[in-house]
């Protein structure tokens, strides 16, 4: 792929002033511009941190989710944090995904998209542009793409040499996760032993290793009759992130070589959220010229016809793959204001991954002033998603959930019986609240419960579906 800077509307990506003149939300007030165009430059003659190919890949595989042939698990942190690019973070969270994904796999016997939220994900929509403690009043935070975490006036400043910290962040993330799943880590033949300490001590254990022993049993049996895959001992895994900088998801747009089409190539799927995706505005113009697969985010405020004319904006020649919706309702909103939305646009002959976000829907502040959120609420939502799906016949596409590899104690409930008093105990989110590793193998489990009880219209067929009925 291509990295030289991108004239004015090449190839129809609108230039990023033309994108500045539009109306724009939730983007940085930095104090040098002449700092900004500097970043910006030296980001464009940068490497691309994923592929067109890539890309392409992923959004054949979307296509066959809109179709009811797989599911997208689609999680990670809900702002990462240069501090946690390590080995031990990474691997954690991308352990808890696996781990997801094999419960979800085999017990629904669907075909599983894994995308991370992940080497990218480090700014975030605020509700509010600034933060008073004790009478001193700053700019809020972030993300670490932006400022800094610690409540300082030099901290808190808007730095845009902060996006070339991302892209470092994202690069060494990416070098790691490919090592991963290509080398090793995520062979199944191997699966009891790559996740001992996962399960170890924990309330889904016994659950797991079931499992885990009866996919071990089918591989077995798989090489004794001569079956040796690579598919088995490698995983195809996908980074995304919100694309609400910019300035640096311009700058890290390339044109492919093959077809000479733009991408933007700091991810594979890219989402605009709820804040920010206004038909008129520039993040709709920006993500409309890309040709990676695109999420939108839908709240509970959404119309039918809203997500129609962004869909139609985003994806005028409806191409498979292309538009993934991630409803985020909440649980006490999502019976009554999803199904029109589906309805309508269905109505259109246009197919897209419907997927659920349980997250943001559902967030509160506990008495003790902790942000939370329950895990009855965020399976609530999930069960009212799979029967919206259900009575409307339509595919339950996926799930986009917050999550961490690690024992925090930021969500309420779950197979631990997390209470108010937990909260302090490990609270580390420098956001949003997020799913344990616990909490998580109890999501997935449940969701390969709903993928798999018969009640959804499945356009998924068993690998065995030719054979059955044979006369031998």
């Amino acid at each position: 792929m291509g990295a030289a800077r991108l004239p004015a509307m090449l190839h129809g990506v609108p230039s990023l002033a033309s994108l500045h003149a539009l109306p724009q939300l939730q983007q940085p007030s930095y104090p040098d511009p002449a700092e900004v165009d500097r970043v910006v430059a030296a980001l464009r003659k940068l490497p691309p941190l994923v592929f067109a190919g890539e890309c392409d890949d992923l959004r054949g595989k979307l296509a066959a989710v809109a179709e009811g042939r797989g599911f997208l698990l689609q999680g990670g942190d809900c702002a990462e944090t240069f501090a946690g690019v390590n080995a031990d973070n990474i691997k954690g969270k991308l352990r808890v995904l696996l781990s997801m994904a094999v419960v979800m796999t085999y017990g629904a016997q669907v075909p599983v998209v894994k995308v991370g939220r992940i080497a990218g994900q480090y700014a975030k929509p605020r509700s509010r542009d600034t933060e008073t403690r004790n009478g001193v009043t700053l700019p809020s935070y972030r993300g670490d793409a932006v400022n800094g975490f610690e409540f300082t006036p030099e901290s808190r400043v808007h730095d845009p040499r902060r996006l070339m910290r991302i892209y470092n962040a994202s690069a060494a993330t990416l070098n790691l996760v490919r090592a991963f799943v290509k080398g090793g880590f995520a062979d199944l033949r191997g699966i009891n032993a790559w996740n001992a300490d996962f399960v170890r001590n924990s309330n889904v254990e016994t659950r797991y290793e079931v499992l885990a022993g009866e996919i071990e049993r089918a591989l077995a049996f798989m090489m004794a009759c001569g079956i040796d895959d690579d598919q088995i001992s490698t995983v195809d895994f996908y980074a995304s992130h919100e694309a609400l900088l910019l300035d640096y998801e311009h700058a890290m747009t390339r044109i492919d070589s093959r077809t000479q089409l733009p991408y933007d190539t700091s991810g594979h799927l890219l989402w605009i959220g709820e804040r920010t995706r206004q038909v008129d505005g520039a993040h709709v113009a920006f993500m409309s010229a890309i040709h990676n697969p695109i999420g939108v985010k839908l709240g509970p405020s959404t119309t039918g016809q809203d997500a129609i004319e962004i869909a139609d904006l985003l994806d005028p020649d409806r191409i498979p793959g292309r538009i993934t919706f991630i409803t985020r309702m909440g649980a006490g909103s999502i019976r009554e204001k999803l199904p029109p939305i589906i309805e309508a646009v269905e109505a259109t002959g246009r197919k897209v991954v419907w997927t659920c976000d349980p997250m943001h829907g559902n967030t509160f502040e506990a008495a003790n002033g902790f942000k939370t959120r329950s895990f009855t609420d965020v399976c609530a939502e999930v069960n009212a998603f799979f029967d919206v799906h259900e009575a409307l016949g339509s595919w339950p596409g996926g799930v986009h959930v917050e999550l961490t590899g690690d024992d925090v104690t930021e969500c309420l409930g779950g197979v631990d019986a997390l209470d108010e008093a937990d909260l302090a105990s490990r609270y580390e989110t420098t956001c949003d609240p997020r799913l344990n590793r616990n909490q998580s193998l109890e999501l997935a489990f449940m969701i390969a419960e709903r993928l798999s009880d018969g009640r959804i219209k499945r356009r998924a067929v068993s690998p065995l579906e030719p054979y059955r009925g044979m006369d031998l």
